[in-house]
C-alpha cells in the first residue's frame, strides 16, 4: 500500500510517499511561511506525483497557517483520489525521532514554537511513543520553571534552553519520512489541533472580566 505523508505545522515543509513503510520518495527543506506555493509542487515531484491509497497529514499544533494549508491539501487530495485520510500530530513524531536519536532515557520534552511568547509541548517516555499528559500551550518563562529534564527538543527546544539557561538544545523538525515510527499509534481526525484557544474572541466574550 502507497501512503502519502504531509507535514507542514512547523518551519519545515515535509512530504513523504510511503510503500508498505518504506519511503519511495521524499521532500524535506526549512521554508518558513512558504508552505503555500511549495506545498502542491513538491508533492507533484514525488513519484506518480504522490499518488497513493491513503493520506496522512500532521495535524498540529504549530504553525495556525501551516496546519491549515497542510490539511487543506490533503482533504482535497483525499477527496480527488477517494482515498481515506487521518492525522497525527506533531509532538508525536518529533518524539519518536527524538528516541532514536543520542537521547539518554527518562522522559522526552517536545517543545514546538507558539506565538504570544508561549510554546506547545508535550512529555512522553523514553521509547517516544507513550504520552504523558495532553499538549499545552505555556508562557515560555513558566515553562522554563516547569522542566528540568536536561534535553529538550523540537523546535522550541533552543528558546526554551536559553530561557531557563540550563540543558542541550535538540533542534527537530517533524519528518514526514519517519512515519514508519508512529504508525501504530490511532490515527486523529484531520482537524487542526491548535494548542490554545483562538486570537480572536466575539464581542460577547471580550465584555467578560
Amino acid at each position: 500500500m502507497r501512503l502519502l505523508v504531509i507535514d507542514t505545522a512547523t518551519q519545515a515543509l515535509s512530504v513523504a510517499l510511503l510503500e508498505d513503510g518504506t519511503p519511495v520518495g521524499r521532500f524535506h527543506e526549512i521554508v518558513g511561511r512558504g508552505h503555500a506555493e511549495a506545498l502542491l509542487p513538491a508533492i507533484a515531484a514525488l513519484p506518480d506525483g504522490g499518488r497513493a491509497d491513503a493520506i496522512a497529514v500532521d495535524v498540529g499544533p504549530g504553525s495556525f497557517t501551516g496546519v491549515r494549508i497542510g490539511i487543506a491539501a490533503a482533504r482535497a487530495l483525499a477527496l480527488a483520489w477517494a482515498v481515506p485520510l487521518h492525522g497525527f500530530s506533531a509532538p508525536s513524531i518529533i518524539a519518536a525521532q527524538a528516541a532514536l536519536s543520542d537521547h539518554q532515557g527518562g522522559p522526552i520534552v517536545v517543545t514546538i514554537t507558539g506565538g504570544h511568547g508561549e510554546l506547545f509541548w508535550q512529555c512522553f517516555d523514553a521509547d517516544g511513543r507513550t504520552q504523558h499528559g495532553p499538549i499545552r500551550s505555556t508562557l515560555i518563562s513558566d515553562l522554563a520553571r516547569q522542566i528540568e529534564t536536561p534535553f529538550i527538543y523540537g523546535t522550541g527546544a533552543e528558546t526554551l534552553v536559553t530561557e531557563r539557561g540550563a540543558g542541550t538544545a535538540v533542534t527537530l523538525y517533524p519528518d514526514a519520512g519517519a512515519w514508519p515510527l508512529i504508525e501504530a499509534l490511532p490515527g486523529l481526525p484531520p482537524s487542526p489541533i491548535y494548542g490554545r484557544g483562538a486570537d480572536a474572541k466575539t464581542i460577547a466574550e471580550r465584555a467578560l472580566p
